[in-house]
């Protein structure tokens, strides 16, 4: 897994669900030499979905803040970027509000949570971390000296609780794969289980076309897998209720249009993409019934539902 597909998924991921709570802005570029702050996020004073729902990152986002997540427990000298960017980011909105004649208060200054698979006693001690003490926060978050408006989350030392499932998707190992496990059992009318669960099929899917994978990049691809193959059942199941079914069985247009486009989806996800031939084999394939289709769709090879279905060249 190369740092660049991690880094996509964690900014996605943390965008879909800060985004009902306030305003959510991914790679953010700060001055005066441009840096980009990985997350920002801003609370909106009526907020769409309660803070609670996201347990201990909806209490990290009651304030304005930036969040750093690491592949890797980040080097002091990651952290130091971190804090730089932090303090830039400090400069810009005090600049700002004496443009406007108006004030920021310390209280107002945003936090950075810097989100790391583990956290070592050496990275902890040298940066004078420790946890809080007034039973506000739980095991796992760090917090660096008061003024320097920082804490180090080691998700693996986070209690497995649901309040702490959204940030340990970010962890590694075992952490990783249990909390895999937590979202896809998630009830269906959660309001993050379906969109959540395409991010992480995403993840997985592009882990999984991706070239040169190490032995960490396969332990990930395992820990996906479940969450993967829950997202793929899902999709097929929408296509069938809202799609495939109107358009076989009713035989309206919009029908037949809305079953095409979910056809297509399925079967890019499947196969990566969707090329001539096969886009050529939709028609013939929306004549048979969903409850004989889908299986074709999610079973038969490239190569099997070419020959079926007529796609190859002339």
């Amino acid at each position: 897994m190369t740092r660049q597909l991690h880094d996509q998924f964690a900014k996605q991921y943390l965008e879909e669900l800060l985004a009902p709570l306030g305003q959510v802005e991914t790679s953010r570029d700060v001055s005066p030499e441009v840096r980009q702050v990985d997350v920002w996020f801003v609370p909106t004073a009526s907020p769409s979905t309660e803070p609670q729902v996201l347990g201990l990152l909806g209490q990290m986002a009651l304030s304005a803040c930036s969040f750093e997540p690491f592949r890797n427990q980040p080097s002091p000298v990651e952290v130091r970027n971190c804090l730089l960017k932090l303090y830039s980011l400090h400069g810009e909105l005090l600049r700002k509000a004496r443009r406007e004649n108006d004030s920021v208060s310390e209280a107002e200054l945003p936090v950075l949570w810097i989100l790391s698979p583990t956290c070592s006693a050496n990275l902890l001690n040298g940066f004078g971390a420790k946890l809080d003490n007034s039973g506000n926060w739980v095991e796992g978050v760090y917090f660096l000296p008061e003024y320097q408006k920082t804490a180090l989350v080691a998700i693996n030392q986070l209690p497995k609780t649901e309040a702490t499932l959204w940030l340990r998707i970010m962890g590694r190992r075992e952490t990783q794969k249990q909390a895999v496990q937590e979202i896809k059992a998630l009830p269906s009318n959660h309001p993050f289980s379906k969109n959540i669960l395409e991010i992480v099929g995403r993840w997985y899917f592009n882990l999984q076309t991706s070239q040169n994978l190490d032995e960490e990049d396969t332990e990930v691809l395992m820990n996906l897998s479940p969450a993967y193959l829950k997202w793929r059942e899902d999709v097929v199941q929408e296509g069938l209720q809202e799609g495939l079914q109107q358009g076989l069985q009713q035989g309206l247009q919009q029908g037949l249009q809305q079953g095409r486009l979910l056809a297509e989806n399925l079967l890019r996800v499947r196969f990566g993409a969707l090329d001539e031939q096969l886009a050529r084999s939709i028609a013939p394939m929306l004549q048979l019934p969903p409850e004989e289709l889908a299986p074709l769709l999610l079973t038969l090879s490239r190569e099997e539902l070419l020959e079926r279905f007529g796609g190859e060249s002339n």
